[in-house]
This record gives structure tokens, sequence and C-alpha cells, in this order.
């Protein structure tokens, strides 16, 4: 199981901070190889399922996840969003999480625990690495881009 911790600070609102990392379809822009559909499409909400399907042709597999948490920032408020890993290759949960920040910026933090199912512990480090890797580049895409 690898335990993944991404933090940023964006001089954007907590309201679209939350709102760019929320947007599902765009993690599917931000992610390589990697495509993602919402049922139901809008509004998110409890029991929303995230489904992002990555990989090429017949090395392709799905990953659903079922948002179990859902309490976007209100009123200064730190929004939260946990997504439970509900496929048959990714387990595990993603956290996403908006607060106030220093200087009136938002700090932005993705936590997250994979395991890929019939992979041996051995591996965890390099799951975190690339993990931390792609998710980061992706976290950091949806916050530049509105």
């Amino acid at each position: 199981m690898a335990n993944i911790l991404l933090e940023r600070t964006a001089p954007l609102p907590l309201d679209e901070a939350w709102r760019r990392i929320t947007r599902w379809r765009r993690h599917g822009e931000a992610v390589p190889l990697t495509v993602v559909r919402v049922d139901p499409p809008e509004p998110t909400r409890r029991g929303t399922v995230v489904v992002a399907r990555s990989g090429v042709g017949p090395l392709s597999f799905d990953d659903p996840m079922e948002v179990t948490v859902w309490q976007p920032p209100e009123g200064g408020a730190p929004g939260l969003c946990r997504l439970e890993k509900r496929g048959r290759v990714v387990l595990g949960w993603a956290e996403l999480e908006v607060r106030p920040g220093p200087g009136g910026r938002t700090r932005v933090l993705w936590r997250e625990e994979i395991r890929i199912r019939l992979l041996p512990p051995l591996l965890d480090g390099v799951v975190r690495r690339s993990s931390r890797y792609v998710f980061g580049r992706a976290l950091n895409r949806l916050l530049r881009s509105p």
C-alpha cells in the first residue's frame, strides 16, 4: 500500500480552487492516457461515482471511485471530498481538501492511499513515487487552468 500527500498553495479563493480540483472530467485531461466519466454527471454529491479509465487498448482498466464525503467550502470553512476506490485493479481512497492558507491564498491537500491488486508490497515505493509524480503534475495543471 502506497500513501501519498501532495500540498500546494494557490492564489485562488477557496471556492475557485475547489471547483478546479473537483471538475472530474478535467482530471482525465491532466492525467496521461486517462478518460474520466461521472455518474450522475452533475452535480457531484455523496454517492456520485467517478470512473477513471487508464491505459491503451486491451491494457486499459477502470478505476471506479465513489464519493463518500462531499463538503464544499462554505463561508471560509474548509472543503473536503473523499473518494473510495471500488475497482478490481486499484484499491484505497483519495481525499481532496481546500483550506485557507497564508496571505489569503488557498492551501490544497491531496491525500491518497493506493493499493494495486496483485502487485507485491515490495513495489509500494515505485507506486508511491510514480503516483506523486503523476498526481502532482495533474494537481498543478488543475489549479493553473480555469
